[in-house]
């Protein structure tokens, strides 16, 4: 049978293709819309897989359409989409059935097969867990025959689960499927109603809990038992499906080691949209880029077997979308699930075990309060730059966090003395800002101070107190205090600060070549860069490029566009087309506006186009944002040939 995918999400379109392959069936695959209509019209085939979000048509308009013209074709929706207003407007537009990313294969397979023998009657009449059962027609739950008396909620709970198989739901998104819209009621709602449907189950003789917990993340249906012998059966050697699912599993395998690597740069779209939102700056565009990417990821992690990962990127994508709650709060909140996203697909590859434990089981992300957050997510799991903040302001600290987004840092907050030697002793952060006061008055930060100075940790520490006397900074001077600030300071004056000595102490991170025939340009970025931990070389004579470059070995390359004997676009081409030097990240440095000679370096291989007069701030963060993109993409190389 001949099935036509209209899929724009390349990893969910390529697991699709070789899993309905591997099941004997034939499958036509486009990523857009218009050809997807086209196709279906032109085309026989005997079932229609849709994602509703596509280029240039939506799926619930091809939908539609083909309905409103006769078309008898079985559709089936495959979305991240998972409010019930979309699931309603789906099957509104005619579809047979609306399956909600992440989903399991087998499901999916079953659901075919359903849509393919059945026809357009493809919603079974009873849902069934083990000895479960829940009869739709009749409202009726049994449990080995005999009847539970549910309560509306209770009901509507079940079914959700049984519906959705293998699907987390948090307590939030339960409220919106269960209880109506006029109803207003706490999240401690939905834990009171998995409390009675348990009790309830026990009480007729299920001695297995349904409803697993998934710590931090929500509430899912445990697998049957059956299905898991099942699957066990299904890799006994010689089994008649072994070797297709072995295929799946090693297509899907290959595919997120691809995925892990293009993780940066979507990363990259969200850390740029969360700067912004904490400056209250974010616009239009970058937010609605954030969302799509976000929904993207849903159904990518969710077809690479990530389904963790996948709810994160869900609760990315209704951040993002929140417009009525404080910036500040949603950028604090976007950063710690970026966060915990990268620790999944890249560190923790796939959120097993141990990595779901990072959030509490009380977390909601659907509300503008900030999650709890453990403090085992460490600087490993992120290339920012760890600050460790030792004061009990709660109002200060909190600003801080918000804040040192912005600055590419991450800081950590503990409120007292034992918290911080804990944490130093456990993890050392790269900077520390130290209190010197706090409520607790048999607490000193002085003490900490000498008994840093007296272990050599070679950590900077930065005090930051009200006081400020001369006999103070004295003693701040000889128990080894890098340096001193007084309260109350500006914030932006903190993080400069912090900045400024973290330039100061770190070795050098990176090395950048910079080729300009003008002068005052070189002697600038000379002065200019190496306050920012970059070691630089210039050259204004393009005819030397090669030989420099070879034994200066730079990580970045700074180019102008107009030089005499070689301009920057003939030197970008030749190093682009050396396998040694393909990769380096190329910006150009231009007095030039116009569009057709911002194309032609593009063209050419630029990463980046920065035009003169050089804004510093502007500058300086292009290139640590390139420069830290290859750092990422290291990472994920290190940890793939480690793994």
């Amino acid at each position: 049978m001949k099935i036509l995918l209209i899929e724009d999400d390349e990893y969910a379109a390529a697991t699709l293709s070789k899993l309905l392959a591997d099941h004997d069936y034939v499958v036509d695959i486009t990523n857009d819309g218009e050809t997807g209509l086209k196709l279906a019209k032109e085309c026989n085939y005997s079932l229609i897989l849709l994602d509703v979000l596509l280029p240039d048509l939506d799926g619930i308009s091809i939908c539609r359409q083909l309905r409103n013209e006769g078309y008898e074709v079985p559709i089936l929706i495959l979305t991240a989409l998972d409010k019930s207003t979309d699931r309603v407007m789906g099957l509104d537009a005619g579809a047979d059935d609306y399956l909600i990313k992440p989903f399991d294969f087998s499901e999916l397979i079953a659901r075919v097969r359903a849509l393919l023998r059945r026809g357009r009657e493809v919603l079974p009449k009873v849902l069934t867990w083990e000895d479960l059962k829940l009869d739709l027609k009749t409202t009726e739950v049994t449990y080995n025959q005999k009847r539970l008396c549910l309560t509306p909620k209770e009901y509507g709970l079940l079914e959700l689960l049984l519906r959705n198989p293998q699907r987390i739901f948090s307590r939030s998104k339960i409220l919106d499927f269960v209880w109506s819209v006029d109803e207003f009621p706490g999240e401690e709602a939905v834990t009171t109603q998995i409390k009675g449907l348990r009790r309830k189950l026990k009480a007729v003789g299920m001695t297995k809990d349904l409803i697993e917990t998934v710590y931090g993340l929500g509430y899912r249906l445990k697998q049957e038992d059956n299905k898991a012998k099942n699957q066990e059966e299904a890799f006994i050697p010689n089994h008649p499906h072994l070797q297709a699912k072995t295929e799946v599993l090693t297509v899907v395998a290959k595919m997120r080691e691809e995925f892990k690597k293009s993780l940066t740069e979507q990363i990259e779209l969200f850390e740029r949209a969360i700067a912004l939102l904490a400056n209250g700056n974010l616009n239009h565009t970058l937010r609605e880029k954030a969302i799509a990417q976000a929904h993207r990821l849903i159904g990518s992690l969710g077809s690479l077997g990530l389904s963790e990962g996948s709810e994160v990127a869900r609760q990315i994508e209704h951040l993002f979308q929140n417009t009525t709650a404080k910036e500040q709060n949603l950028a604090l909140q976007i950063n710690k699930l970026v966060e915990l996203l990268w620790q999944i697909v890249v560190i923790g590859d796939g959120g097993q075990g141990s990595n779901c434990s990072i959030l509490s089981s009380s977390t909601s992300f659907s509300s503008p309060t900030f999650p709890t957050i453990s403090t085992s997510l460490t600087s490993s799991t992120s290339l920012r730059q760890r600050v460790l903040v030792i004061d009990d302001d709660p109002v200060l600290t909190e600003k801080l966090k918000i804040e040192a987004i912005a600055w590419g840092l991450q800081v950590e907050v503990v409120t007292n003395l034992i918290a911080a030697k804990r944490v130093i002793t456990e993890n050392l952060p790269e900077i520390i800002l130290l209190d010197l006061t706090f409520a607790d008055r048999t607490e000193n930060g002085l003490k900490l101070l000498a008994e840093l100075n007296e272990q050599k940790l070679k950590v900077p520490v930065v005090v930051f107190t009200a006081q400020n006397q001369l006999s103070l900074r004295l003693k701040v001077a000889h128990l080894g205090g890098y340096t001193f600030l007084q309260k109350p300071i500006p914030s932006d004056r903190i993080f400069q600060t912090i900045v400024t000595v973290l330039n100061q102490t770190r070795k050098v991170e990176a090395k950048v070549m910079v080729v300009d025939d003008d002068p005052e340009i070189l002697d600038f970025l000379s002065d200019l860069l190496p306050s920012w931990g970059l070691r630089v070389t210039t050259l204004n004579n393009p005819r030397k490029f090669w030989e420099i470059l070879e034994v200066f070995a730079p990580n970045l390359l700074i180019l102008d566009v107009n030089m005499p004997y070689f301009n920057g676009l003939e030197i970008c081409q030749v190093v682009r087309n050396d396998f040694r030097w393909g990769g380096i990240p190329i910006l150009f440095l231009s007095a030039l506006k116009d569009r057709e000679t911002i194309s032609r370096v593009f063209a050419a291989g630029a990463d980046d186009y920065v035009t003169k007069p050089i804004i510093e701030s502007e500058l300086v963060s292009r290139l640590l944002n390139r420069l830290q993109r290859v750092q990422r993409r290291c990472r994920v190389d290190e940890i793939a040939i480690a793994n």
